[in-house]
């Protein structure tokens, strides 16, 4: 049945991102392309409610930060995440991450109605990844983002629920939290933000151009004039001209900030060891990835040095079986592959043991900033040492801190 799923929905992608051709996919295409307009009237509406008050979004009493994106995955959010994250922890705040966590399971329905009845299960109360001590959750019941910032951020509290409002209040009065950061927050209208930075992925900036269910893209372009900071990721160092006029057409005022996902080492998935990055240097490997855009992992690889001599995507969140690691590590031996290298979100899938014929090494990426540094340490300067929250008449706006 999983597997008719993510088959289905893997066509549905090779349809959105114009991969499938004939009949079938140009009438697909039609439709989803009428839902597009349906969905951009919704989200439409759904601001001008919140704009208007009709809708209420509700404050903390401290500082909260989105980090999101206009685009459905792949614009390498969860690094920037975790370096505003521990920035700020350095810059003295008690910082808290609120997921929805994505594709997160919860446990099964008999089991959680038993966790009532017995009181061992409390769904008044966020599921608690790392108490900031402590991972207290796998990728599994947290997800894979919140997951891998738990694991990474020692300090951070990371907690998960759809009800961010909820988890962000349970973060304050339980932790201590003084800073809030949104994990994929922009759309999250719910809860006030003091801040709003928006990703936007250099090598497909509004995807293709197309709103939901026909495109990628989960707001229209023009949606960008609610950012603070932009962040334009993925960047090669090479002239984003373009691309920034682009951006300053939507938002004249936001701070740009230009970054890399630089690679920094190499680390065996199952021991944890650390291998230079010198290791991938005319070196055969297969690469192994569930993720939205692995052609960008691929190519990561392959400007390291690498050749990637086979390849195995899945689709993006696949949960691996143990039989799928070992059928690619067999044809890796057979093909006398030397490593098999993923990606540090998908290496939170794999089994904690596993034996095989090839090493299995994830590739750790972290943000290197490339220009727009004098803004960066405003951004942090403006949160480590917040003023009130002022509306354009000059009041104070509640939940200011």
């Amino acid at each position: 049945m999983r597997r008719w799923v993510e088959s289905l929905e893997q066509f549905a992608i090779d349809v959105i991102l114009e991969r499938r051709y004939g009949k079938r996919a140009a009438l697909l295409r039609v439709f989803l392309f009428v839902l597009s307009l349906l969905f951009a009237g919704v989200v439409q509406l759904r601001l001008w409610l919140y704009r208007k008050r009709f809708l209420r979004n509700h404050p903390l009493g401290c500082v909260v930060i989105s980090v999101g994106n206009l685009t459905v995955g792949g614009t390498g959010k969860t690094p920037v995440v975790e370096l505003l994250a521990r920035t700020l922890q350095e810059g003295g705040r008690r910082v808290a991450i609120l997921s929805r966590g994505y594709k997160s399971r919860r446990p099964p329905l008999l089991k959680r109605l038993h966790g009532r009845l017995t009181g061992r299960i409390d769904e008044s109360i966020p599921r608690i990844v790392s108490n900031g001590e402590h991972v207290l959750l796998g990728s599994r019941e947290a997800g894979d983002e919140p997951f891998m910032l738990a694991t990474n951020l020692h300090g951070v509290v990371v907690l998960v629920d759809k009800d961010r409002v909820k988890s962000g209040r349970y973060a304050i009065e339980h932790f201590g939290a003084d800073t809030i950061l949104l994990d994929d927050g922009l759309q999250y209208l719910h809860l006030q933000h003091r801040l709003d930075i928006v990703l936007v992925d250099k090598q497909s900036p509004f995807g293709n151009e197309y709103l939901l269910p026909r495109g990628t893209l989960r707001e229209p372009p023009g949606n960008l004039r609610r950012a603070s900071y932009i962040w334009v990721t993925k960047s090669d160092g090479g002239d984003n001209t373009e691309l920034i006029q682009r951006i300053r057409r939507y938002n004249r005022t936001a701070e740009i900030i230009e970054c890399t996902h630089q690679p920094r080492h190499l680390q065996e998935v199952f021991t944890g060891k650390w291998v230079p990055l010198d290791a991938l240097r005319g070196t055969y490997v297969g690469a192994f990835s569930a993720i939205a855009a692995p052609e960008s992992f691929e190519s990561a690889l392959q400007k390291l040095g690498a050749h990637v001599e086979l390849s195995r995507r899945f689709i993006d969140h696949h949960r691996f079986s143990e039989q799928e690691i070992r059928a690619f590590a067999a044809r890796c031996r057979r093909r006398g592959v030397a490593m098999i290298v993923t990606t540090e979100k998908d290496a939170v899938r794999f089994p904690k043991r596993l034996a095989l014929e090839v090493p299995v090494y994830l590739l750790r990426v972290e943000i290197d900033i490339l220009r727009g540094q004098e803004s960066w340490r405003k951004c942090v300067d403006r949160i480590c040492r917040p003023g009130p929250l002022v509306r354009p008449s000059g009041l104070p706006l509640p939940g200011g801190a």
